[in-house]
């Protein structure tokens, strides 16, 4: 197959609009949390990605995608792209160089969704050391059962654009690290209640959302790898249907449930939408896309208000939009996948892509799980992954990143929390770093 600059170009403006997503999870989860953890929401954003980066092309490329054998690949690292480079599960029509800053856009996206749900009191060293293996390791080897030719590749299990292969095993890695680093204090009372703590700007969390909706219009038609113009329509057609299903039912459920129309429930189920229909967004109809997107909706609401129940504190919902609707929505592709080679449950195909997918999004959660519990209890032994008490209190922007999102907001809740950064500094050094995870 010859290299195509058609395909080329499309790949790589889809991959850019990817990484405008960066700037969508930046501002959704700066915006659910406190002004006071800003400038650290900000800074792991940024500094995830640039890990993510540097990991994915040293080890985590070839492990994905280099030649092996069914567990992980084991050629490729570190690629020069000049040819030489052993890379065969990487398609023939677009410069390798091309292919690889795609995927790199979605191995940062794994890391990043961890980002939200241990926001506001996890150490910023604890949570970058986390993305290496996380990044290095544990993403690609799961990419590599289903794109690159392993353990999932001949079972039927179908991931068009990664409801499974991203945005679960983020959302797995993201509840471990919720529940190795416990709820946020404030967040729940001494009898199991959860309490809301609003998030300091709706209006931040409004425009990160809407820049990941349109960041999505590269996510799933750029894995298409080439300019099909009937494929990429279809594509982009049910990514939006089922991101507006999301978002209504989201709000028709909350509304319900809670007695108003609550915008994050709005904003999570435009996200819980798109994640739940990026797995099967080639295969089903724009029916099918109507009812993935409307259940996702659905289901996030009732996933958030179930977390709180069970006493896990995720600030942003990414675990409820990440690992609850990517796993459903990986799931009923073997409902609705209405073309293709295997077709769904409700369109004639029998049980067999249902229990080939409930089998893939089985075994990579249980790996997920697994590596993930491994990385963050070694972390916490080691370092602690939870800031202490004094510095959760006063807010990480001023104890661990010794800057303000705002500084020249001089209002009574400012100088309260100079103070008590000031009374911080006078505890002693044993007090002040002790720290319960």
């Amino acid at each position: 197959m010859e290299i195509s600059a058609l395909d080329t170009v499309w790949v790589l403006v889809c991959a850019v609009l990817v990484f405008f997503m960066n700037t969508g999870f930046a501002l959704l989860e700066s915006g659910f949390c406190r002004a006071k953890n800003t400038v650290n929401i900000l800074a792991k954003n940024v500094i995830v990605f640039a890990i993510a980066s540097l990991t994915y092309y040293l080890v985590g490329f070839g492990l994905m995608f280099g030649d092996g054998g069914g567990f992980m690949g084991g050629t490729g690292f570190a690629p020069a792209f000049d040819g030489g480079d052993a890379v065969s599960a990487a398609p023939g029509n677009l410069p390798l160089a091309a292919f690889f800053f795609f995927q790199t856009m979605f191995a940062a996206t794994a890391a990043t969704i961890v980002s939200g749900a241990v926001a506001e009191r996890i150490k910023l060293q604890a949570f970058m050391l986390f993305s290496v293996p996380l990044v290095g390791f544990v993403y690609p080897v799961v990419g590599h059962w289903a794109w690159g030719g392993g353990l999932l590749a001949d079972t039927g299990f179908h991931d068009f654009a990664g409801s499974t292969v991203v945005h679960s095993v983020g959302g797995w890695a993201a509840l471990v690290g919720a529940i190795v680093l416990g709820p946020r204090m404030g967040k729940f009372t001494r009898d199991g209640r959860a309490k809301a703590i609003p998030g300091h700007s709706m209006a931040l969390a409004t425009a990160g959302a809407l820049i990941l909706w349109m960041g999505w219009f590269g996510f799933n038609p750029g894995s298409t790898l080439a300019a099909d113009p009937g494929a990429i329509a279809h594509i982009i057609l049910t990514t939006n249907l089922a991101a507006a299903a999301g978002a209504v039912v989201a709000c028709l459920v909350a509304w319900s449930r809670l007695g108003s129309p609550d915008l994050s429930m709005i904003l999570n189920g435009a996200l819980a939408g798109l994640v739940g229909i990026t797995a099967g967004c080639d295969v089903v109809s724009p029916v099918g896309a109507l009812a993935i997107g409307a259940l996702a909706g659905a289901l996030v609401v009732f996933a958030v208000l179930g977390f709180d129940k069970v006493r896990v504190d995720d600030p942003v919902g990414a675990i409820s939009v990440h690992l609850v609707c990517g796993a459903a929505g990986t799931v009923m592709v073997g409902l609705f996948a209405a073309k293709g080679d295997d077709l769904g449950l409700l369109y004639g195909g029998g049980a067999a892509l249902l229990l080939a997918q409930l089998k893939g999004v089985a075994l990579v959660g249980a790996f997920t799980v697994a590596c993930s519990a491994a990385g963050w209890l070694a972390l916490k032994a080691l370092m602690g992954v939870r800031v202490p008490a004094e510095d959760e209190h006063v807010g990480l922007d001023l104890s661990e990143m010794k800057m303000e999102a705002y500084p020249a907001d001089l209002t009574a809740a400012g100088a309260s929390t100079r103070s008590a950064l000031e009374r911080a500094e006078a505890i002693e050094p044993a007090a002040a770093t002790s720290e319960g995870a």
